[in-house]
């Protein structure tokens, strides 16, 4: 218990990257990280490696949480924090969010820096997917040809290896798909997501409530200077209309800005969608492929084994008659007297006409066999 503690409260490497471009490796406390980007507990254990959480992109007050698949995050307004693994996805996350944000810094972008930040790691987690899915697609096609052609327990049991594996990437593919889908239905997620408008926004709450302080607050009437109740309530009055200008102002400019930008965000995510819905169409006609190639080989078998079925009922006919010739022939085997024997010819003539009769018996189990349909002939 007292290593389990340890490692909960230890320190953990995280990689900041700024908005200039700038990455630096930190050894943070997890508590230190829920006190600057204000995240609760559970978020946290979204992004530890030591818990197998699913693909979530979750929006709080100040930062954005991203877990998928090998990428761990938090996006902040200013920043971002890398989960640090020896993994290749976070080295590549950072070498390119890195490299873009060092090519764009003199170049002014649409899209703010928390969205740029998400999108890259979109980009990666979709990237690596597909590669997934390309390297699934070359393996499992010639294998079930190969299969459909020549049935072997090899091939066999490399299918059934590989119809896990395809289970398990759906289930990846499709938690993606889900979290974005869930995003996209969502207005106020998305709003929730735009982090450089809401730090404008108490920016500009703050610039105000300074101005209101120094123009309306800060002016103090002589002591000897006669207090006049009209002029009173007409600076009362100004102070309203100034304070209720300012308010309303700020939330026009807010809510038409949030609309504009939840239009950006959810293109940039619809573009996301498109490309992770149709890695989800390959993995089902792969599914498909699969099912389809197990109903042949099914129907072989069942071929196959109508075919034994057909082939014991003849040989069991055959065996009936020849058992049949055989009592017969038993029959003149044993030791009593008979004028049969007495004429060589005789016993050849009975063996001659049994044989003729077994055949004929045969056959005619033949046309009843044709007649029922048990099987062609």
């Amino acid at each position: 218990m007292v290593g389990v503690k340890k490692r909960g409260h230890g320190n953990r490497s995280w990689i900041k990257i700024d908005k200039e471009g700038n990455s630096e490796v930190l050894e943070l406390e997890k508590a230190t990280i829920m006190r600057h980007c204000s995240l609760p507990s559970r978020d946290m254990r979204l992004l530890d490696p030591l818990f197998l959480c699913p693909s979530t992109i979750l929006g709080r007050e100040k930062s954005i949480v991203v877990s998928l698949e090998q990428i761990r995050c938090i996006i902040t307004s200013d920043e971002v924090f890398l989960m640090n693994s020896l993994d290749g996805c976070a080295a590549q996350y950072k070498s390119e969010l890195c490299k873009r944000l060092q090519a764009n810094k003199d170049q002014s972008d649409d899209l703010p820096f928390e969205f740029r930040a998400m999108e890259l790691a979109l980009e990666l987690t979709c990237s690596l997917l597909d590669t997934q899915v390309k390297g699934m697609e070359m393996e499992i096609y010639p294998l079930l040809d190969d299969l459909a052609s020549s049935i072997s327990t090899l091939n066999l049991e490399r299918v059934r290896r590989f119809k896990g594996n395809l289970l398990t990437l759906t289930q990846q593919v499709q938690k993606v798909r889900d979290e974005i889908e869930h995003l996209m239905d969502d207005d106020g997620d998305m709003a929730e997501m735009y982090l450089t408008e809401k730090k404008q926004r108490l920016e500009a709450n703050i610039r105000s409530n300074s101005y209101l302080e120094a123009n309306f607050f800060g002016k103090q009437l002589p002591k000897s200077a006669p207090v006049s109740p009209v002029g009173s309530a007409n600076g009362t009055y100004k102070l309203q209309r100034a304070f209720s200008s300012i308010v309303n102002s700020s939330s026009l400019i807010s809510s038409s800005t949030s609309g504009d930008n939840i239009e950006q965000l959810e293109m940039l995510l619809e573009a996301y969608f498109v490309v992770i819905d149709d890695m989800l169409s390959k993995l089902l006609s792969l599914k498909e492929s699969i099912d389809d190639t197990e109903d042949l080989i099914n129907i072989k078998l069942g071929n196959v084994q109508n075919q034994l079925i057909q082939f014991q009922l003849l040989f069991t006919a055959a065996t009936f008659l020849a058992t049949m010739f055989a009592a017969l022939t038993a029959v003149f085997g044993m030791n009593f007297v008979d004028n049969v024997f007495e004429h060589p010819t005789s016993f050849q003539l009975i063996v001659y006409l049994t044989l003729i009769a077994c055949g004929l018996v045969y056959f005619g189990f033949l046309l009843y066999f044709r007649y029922k349909k048990i099987f062609p002939l």
